[in-house]
């Protein structure tokens, strides 16, 4: 199988993509622990250092094990190439600093990951980079906010934790129109959902630790796109900065993408069973947010440009004191501020993920003090259900 070019379906890619056996012939995918890589002589060294022979030198840019993983990655994305970092926000950190420069200007949608928005106004400004923030979903604003020097659009879909979505063709549009890199975080719907390559964006984001690994083990993330990026650029940003992959992590992490589908479509199912129950459920004291459920306000777009509506979904309660109480008589749900585990989790943004985030601007995005976000897990849906509904009666 060729990055980008198979026939194969995506469990079987999530299943081969990646493996190159040893001579030990092993039928699972060997663990290369080591700092760095010998050569046979003083003239061979030269020439895997001058890139005129093929060859491993040092596990900060180069390793097989963590190769086989972004090649597995770049599969399941259907992109050509995929870097590998230490985690989510060391490859979108790492976007940033190799593809934007002084002067240039980056347009971010709103809604984004708390630790995304801190790294583009406490030090993406420090080196001359300017920065507009527009509504995730308002073509028009992303539109009027492109300059001479936009260079990159950069957003979430669905966006977290608000769960809003971009036409990601029709932004893709705008951006090739204008000669304007796009780069989307897939990390709430996998590849086994959307694929935003195919949909007019340049890069792909992930933070491996969520969905990707599965059981919430390690930290990890990847960058996808084609040879031209990833190759040059982000490889060269890799081997100078070292933000590292470690091989253990990025084993643990090419296991976990053997059952990713398995697991996001009981995810989605179960998700899809509690969005309806509380649906059903609703009053004056809560309101769902999920894009399977009719009532998402674009649930159509979710059917259009998704395979699935992910295992994310949010109650907007009255205030950060009825978001507390029902958190606090949940018996099932796990507080925490990680999502993509087997098990189900809970989290209140606007006092965590987000807590930095000025409250005028998280208002802005969505996140309000009563928002409630759950990362729905691989339990017998009834329990999570039933443990929620358990929980309802402290928020009146």
């Amino acid at each position: 199988m060729e990055n980008g070019k198979t026939r194969y379906g995506k469990n079987t890619r999530a299943l081969h993509a990646g493996l190159h056996a040893s001579d030990a012939r092993e039928n699972s995918l060997a663990m290369h622990v080591t700092s760095s890589f010998f050569f046979n002589s003083a003239g061979q060294a030269a020439a895997v250092f001058g890139d005129e022979e093929e060859g491993n030198i040092y596990s900060r840019f180069s390793n097989p094990t963590v190769e086989a993983f972004e090649q597995r990655l770049a599969e399941l994305e259907e992109g050509e190439a995929c870097v590998a970092t230490a985690s989510g926000m060391a490859a979108i950190f790492g976007v940033f600093m190799q593809l934007l420069q002084q002067g240039d200007h980056l347009i971010l949608s709103r809604s984004v990951f708390g630790s995304t928005i801190n790294v583009a106004k406490n030090y993406l400004t420090k080196f001359g980079i300017q920065i507009d923030f527009v509504g995730l979903a308002d073509m028009d604003g992303w539109r009027r906010a492109i300059r001479p020097n936009t260079k990159m659009f950069y957003l979430e879909s669905p966006a977290n934790p608000t769960l809003e979505m971009a036409d990601l063709a029709a932004l893709g549009q705008l951006a090739k129109e204008h000669g304007i890199k796009m780069v989307v975080d897939n990390v709430f719907c996998t590849p086994i959902l959307q694929n935003p390559l195919n949909l007019g964006a340049h890069l792909v984001v992930h933070s491996a630790t969520k969905y990707l690994d599965g059981q919430g083990r390690v930290l990890g993330g990847g960058i996808v796109g084609d040879v031209e990026l990833i190759e040059g650029p982000m490889r060269t940003y890799m081997r100078n900065a070292g933000p590292a992959l470690s091989p253990f992590n990025a084993w643990v992490l090419y296991k976990g993408l053997e059952t990713l589908g398995l697991r996001v479509e009981r995810h989605c199912a179960n998700a899809m069973q509690v969005a309806q129950a509380l649906f059903e459920r609703a009053d004056t004291t809560h309101k769902v947010r999920y894009p399977g459920l009719e009532s998402h306000p674009q649930h159509g777009l979710a059917c259009q440009q998704m395979r699935g509506f992910g295992g994310v979904l949010c109650l907007d309660l009255e205030d950060r004191a009825r978001a507390y109480a029902f958190m606090d008589r949940l018996q099932l749900a796990t507080i925490t501020a990680n999502l993509g585990d087997s098990k189900t989790l809970v989290t209140h943004p606007a006092s965590t993920t987000h807590a930095r985030v000025p409250q005028k601007e998280r208002i802005e995005a969505g996140i309000g003090e009563g928002l409630v976000r759950f990362s729905i897990g691989l339990e017998d849906a009834q329990d999570i259900v039933d443990d929620l509904m358990q929980a309802l009666p402290s928020v009146a």
